[in-house]
């Protein structure tokens, strides 16, 4: 039987309080050799890739429409987004389907990677490069496993024009059904 005295001394220590660091967790996915990460509450599904129906006088990266469940899709492929080299379909590539407010979206990528934990301290400024690089969809960089994950906020990487185009694709398409 433990003394009274120890008892008290034990009750009475307190565990220090470590202040936490916010933290989220990011998809990363592969363009080419570059590494990239978006936010995974923004996430719904990852889907084999499979030929979307293309729609007329859309601009290249917007490679068409897919239906989802009764939704329709619009699909964008962001190697052709982010001006990255000829785009590849093989068996890795897949479709991230993301929920942007109101719309889903399907963004084609090379292969996914994984999840990743990052404290928001962990994710620095992505540098400007005075205009001859457009980075505004960039939300910063981070260090993962000894490689470069660009970290990115995939609803500003659409203009609201492009937006609209990716409207209009759902709108014609669900006309079409």
């Amino acid at each position: 039987m433990l003394p009274i005295s120890s008892l008290r001394s034990s009750s009475s220590r307190r565990v220090a309080q470590v202040p936490s660091v916010p933290s989220s967790k990011y998809l990363t996915f592969r363009l080419g050799d570059e590494l990239y990460g978006i936010d995974i509450l923004s996430v719904q599904e990852i889907r084999s890739y499979e030929a979307p129906t293309r729609m007329a006088h859309a601009p290249e990266f917007i490679k068409g429409v897919i239906q989802l469940r009764g939704v329709i899709v619009p699909v964008v492929d962001l190697r052709m987004k982010l001006r990255c080299a000829e785009a590849s379909y093989n068996e890795f590539t897949v479709v991230i389907v993301l929920r942007l407010e109101d719309m889903l979206l399907g963004a084609v990528v090379d292969a996914v990677a994984d999840v990743v934990a990052l404290q928001d301290d962990a994710i620095k400024p992505a540098p400007h490069f005075q205009g001859a690089v457009d980075t505004s969809y960039v939300r910063g960089m981070a260090s993962v496993d000894g490689q470069m994950l660009i970290v990115v906020d995939i609803a500003a990487l659409l203009s609201p024009a492009e937006m609209g185009l990716l409207q209009q694709a759902r709108t014609a398409a669900d006309a079409e059904v």
